[in-house]
């Protein structure tokens, strides 16, 4: 995409911008952009660079401190992300951050289980002890779908605590999936060309047998019986989804993207409304891709019929949303060359002429904030549509133009964007990282 005399928008952008130093006061004006809003989401050009990590911590660590935000949501899958959110609220068994992580087994480990992630989630706990004993804690959860066999176990694993013979029949129902073992992808392909039937029915009826008990189950013990239950519930759901993505996975990416991000919006809707039943009004801080949390109707991609986290979340929420993008133009990052693949340390090439990375690279700031919301000189230039890179947890630099670039309008599709020039890659906790369970990779297929 040619772009011509961008001079004076570099000036444009360049008086816009808020440098970023280091000091204390770096995130002031974003925090003030985002002012009541109730959702915050947090994006990353990459699922591999340390800068992108390190930012989204401090900035939520400012917003739980400071505005009394009370739950982080991050692109996981909800079981996994759960086992962390019980370490940080002092319940469970593990003894350290290191262990709560431990669920993130498979490829991308490196995604959750690094050096960044680690600070943080030890921060979070450290955090929730200094409060009071009976008082809320600022929880950890995960929004995304793959984790069909982990949330049936998590489901029945429920039930045989409170009701085992409601536990048989779960097993019975959820029992259509264990032709296929663990091979979520296998089961997706013979259901949808009629080699077998579709368990839908099957894990929809799990769900409503579980719905209809909701008052029994969830009132047992207080609060501990109803996040319980809000736990065994969202595995329920998450089956449900899961299944029909699996099936959607053979019917074209649109279909089965816009059934991932729909699972994500509706996973964080109903965690809000959990965690509004305690009173108040839950402020929530997302953490995923640019690809998830920038609104798509302003790219290439929603043109195309794709829809995602940051389009449905303003569309629900409208101001109470503030979408917040990342971008780098050159540096390293961690990333695999091929699905399973080991982490590798990538050297990401400086962004392309005509990109959003090249113009905010000719700015000369090393880092900035660049407010977008509230228009301006700036603002009303970047509505023009120009190249954007997206890399996930693959990076292809050969062929960089094909698989990591698209077209988007910027200040349409964030509310502010954090550029970090020159970044370096997030740390793994593992130096390989490659599959270690037959469940499908995070952000399958679509890398983001």
């Amino acid at each position: 995409m040619a772009v011509t005399n961008d001079a004076p928008l570099v000036d444009a952008v360049r008086g816009a911008a808020r440098p970023l130093t280091g000091a204390n006061n770096d995130y002031d004006s974003l925090l003030q952009l985002v002012g009541d809003a109730r959702f915050v989401l947090l994006g990353e050009a990459s699922h591999g660079t340390h800068e992108f990590y390190r930012a989204r911590a401090e900035i939520t660590r400012r917003l739980i401190v400071e505005h009394g935000f009370a739950a982080v949501v991050v692109e996981a899958d909800w079981p996994d992300a759960y086992r962390v959110n019980c370490y940080v609220r002092g319940v469970g068994g593990d003894a350290t951050a290191d262990e709560a992580l431990g669920n993130f087994r498979r490829f991308p480990q490196w995604m959750w289980r690094n050096a960044d992630v680690l600070d943080f989630v030890g921060w979070l706990r450290h955090h929730n002890d200094r409060l009071p004993p009976d008082g809320p804690k600022v929880g950890f959860y995960g929004m995304d779908l793959y984790s069909l066999g982990a949330s049936i176990e998590a489901v029945v694993g429920y039930l045989e605590k409170v009701d085992p013979e409601a536990a048989q029949r779960a097993r019975a129902r959820y029992g259509c999936f264990e032709h296929f073992g663990e091979d979520p992808q296998a089961y997706g392909y013979a259901a949808t060309v009629g080699v077998t039937e579709s368990c839908e029915d099957e894990a929809v009826a799990q769900l409503v047998e579980l719905q209809r008990r909701a008052a029994e189950l969830a009132g047992r013990d207080g609060r501990v019986a109803e996040d319980e239950f809000f736990f065994a519930e969202q595995n329920a759901r998450l089956a449900i989804n899961a299944e029909r993505y699996y099936r959607a996975m053979f019917q074209g990416r649109v279909s089965s993207w816009n059934l991932r991000d729909e699972h994500m919006a509706e996973t964080l809707a109903a965690l809000v409304a959990h965690l509004d039943r305690r009173g108040g009004r839950t402020k929530v801080v997302v953490w995923a891709h640019n690809s998830h949390l920038g609104d798509a109707r302003a790219t290439e991609l929603g043109a195309a019929g794709e829809l995602n986290v940051g389009q449905l979340v303003r569309e629900r929420y409208g101001p109470d949303a503030a979408l917040i993008g990342f971008s780098t133009y050159t540096g390293t990052v961690t990333a695999a060359s091929d699905w399973d693949g080991p982490p590798e340390l990538k050297r990401v090439r400086p962004g392309l002429g005509g990109s959003y990375e090249a113009l905010f690279h000719d700015v000369g700031v090393p880092c900035f904030l660049l407010p977008l919301r509230d228009g301006g000189d700036a603002a009303e230039r970047l509505r023009e549509a120009r190249l954007e890179r997206a890399i996930g947890v693959i990076y292809r630099p050969e062929t960089e133009r094909l698989s990591h670039y698209f077209s988007a309008r910027l200040a349409d599709q964030f509310d502010a964007v954090l550029h970090f020039d020159e970044t370096r890659a997030v740390e793994p906790l593992e130096r390989s990282a490659g599959a270690e369970t037959d469940e499908l990779p995070e952000t399958f297929p679509s890398g983001v």
